[in-house]
């Protein structure tokens, strides 16, 4: 039986695990939403269960004696993985294999909840760096938990890591003219959660050992790109320190940029009109899977799903059109990361650089090929279970090497979290931007700056793109 650690909080006691050389407090819920509506804190654990889409899991967390049970991991955020995985299709297929395989997940639409690991002597007044993770997923999916997350190696070092929920899909992104009838602004729920889980971080974590006044917040592809919204807006100042964007950094071409909220509006409509939803109130009623049974059969007919389904200019968390606020973002520590083999490498490579540059930013260009025997190169994400030190939960044959450049990187965040500045005694030295980054390469004693190989950023953009795209279809 693993032991118990409780810790009295803001919110009242809470009881987590302690795994001996570090504690794990799972599936702490942060905030309160309703279908459609902008989420509210959690100030105290009375409040867990008063929202009407209550879980199951939530409405057993608060014992009789007001103690949170944060021993095992909240529910995902409800999405179409759940029905519609599509693993016949070789990408979905290739991310479900790296990150998902053999996890057990529960969904629900009450998931705002959170991960917090901290080393195992955390007392308040400890004052450890905090470093808050936002996932990827393309804002339609996606969790705190998959296996290549986990924040084991980074509390084991020093520093606090917190993985977060935050709603995806129709239920992060959708629109509608009644949501800023009532709230002022629409669209964003997913943004707004993980701004809301940095308030409710900032607000508890000293009660961990963390110090709030030294936030790192860190995100990878969609987690990344709302980590670059996050910064260019004010109402974020003191929230973080410091931010890390892996593959998701920089000012990306205007077809890909968030459209204004009412010019949304029109898919959402379509949305309802293919599933006989009448009115947006009854929408807010309809059954989970009908909805995203709509959603399919758009995807078969429309060629702008993706766009209608992100972020969106709405004058509230994105006040302004993303192109014209690029240059005005939060003065604090930045580091960017990109791989060989990213989604339209050279272009991530190319917007990364140059926001890097803009802001001092500590660039690293990931430059090792996923061992294997696929041929998929640095893929997008090849870099998180090296960040993370997850390599031991991944299918593929990581080597002795793959371990020490783990070390290395982990090392190096855990420097930037503390400081702003991940150099630190017996890594190579890392300059700030220029027109050098970080090279990263199999062999650790080549870790050294150097120009990115733009050669090969092009030609893998050109003649692999996806490169899970092209897996056989069975294996």
């Amino acid at each position: 039986m693993e032991e118990l650690i409780q810790l009295n909080t803001k919110c009242g006691k809470i009881v987590g695990l302690n795994k001996g050389d570090y504690f794990e407090f799972l599936g702490v819920k942060f905030a309160n939403a309703n279908r459609f509506e902008y989420a509210t804190l959690i100030t105290d654990w009375s409040q867990v269960t008063q929202t009407p889409n209550v879980s199951e899991d939530n409405l057993k967390r608060v014992g009789a004696d007001g103690v949170y049970n944060a021993t095992r991991h909240g529910d995902a955020c409800i999405q179409k993985r759940i029905w519609f995985e599509h693993l016949e299709h070789p990408v979905r297929r290739f991310y479900h294999e790296e990150f998902r395989e053999n996890v057990d997940y529960n969904y629900s639409e009450d998931c705002l909840n959170l991960n917090i690991l901290t080393p195992s002597d955390t007392m308040v007044g400890k004052n450890y760096p905090v470093i808050v993770f936002i996932h990827g997923g393309g804002f339609d999916s996606g969790c705190n938990y998959d296996s290549a997350i986990d924040g084991a190696a980074l509390a084991q070092k020093g520093a606090i890591c917190v993985t977060i929920n935050y709603r995806v899909g129709i239920f992060g992104y959708l629109t509608n003219p009644a949501i800023k009838e009532q709230f002022g602004h629409e669209g964003n729920f997913g943004l707004d959660d993980q701004y809301k889980a940095l308030q409710w971080i900032k607000a508890n974590i000293e009660a961990f050992g963390g110090d709030p006044e030294n936030i790192t917040v860190m995100g990878q592809s969609a987690g990344a790109i709302s980590i670059q919204y996050l910064v260019l807006n004010n109402k974020c100042q003191g929230l973080f320190q410091h931010a890390v964007m892996m593959s998701g950094a920089g000012l990306f071409p205007k077809f890909a940029l968030p459209r204004m909220a009412s010019d949304t509006n029109e898919y959402w409509e379509d949305l309802m009109n293919t599933i006989g939803v009448k009115s947006f109130a009854e929408l807010k009623k309809a059954d989970a899977k009908k909805i995203f049974e709509g959603i399919e059969e758009l995807r078969t007919r429309r060629k702008d799903n993706t766009y209608n389904t992100m972020p969106v200019v709405d004058g509230y968390l994105i006040d302004a059109p993303v192109d014209t606020i690029i240059n005005n973002p939060l003065p604090i520590d930045y580091m960017i990361g990109y791989t060989n083999n990213d989604m339209y490498a050279i272009i991530m490579s190319a917007i990364g650089n140059k926001f890097g540059k803009s802001v001092g930013a500590y660039i690293y260009y990931f430059d090792i090929d996923a061992p294997g025997e696929d041929d998929n190169r640095a893929f997008h994400s090849a870099d998180i279970r090296y960040m993370f030190g997850t390599l031991d939960k991944s299918h593929r044959p990581y080597r002795p090497c793959d371990y020490l450049i783990s070390d290395m990187m982990i090392d190096y965040l855990i420097a930037f979290a503390k400081t702003g500045n991940p150099n630190h005694n017996g890594a190579p030295h890392w300059d700030k931007a220029g027109n050098k980054a970080l090279h990263l390469l199999p062999n650790i004693d080549e870790a050294k700056m150097s120009r990115p190989g733009k050669w090969k950023l092009l030609v893998n953009t050109i003649t692999k793109g996806d490169p899970k795209a092209i897996m056989p279809e069975s294996k």
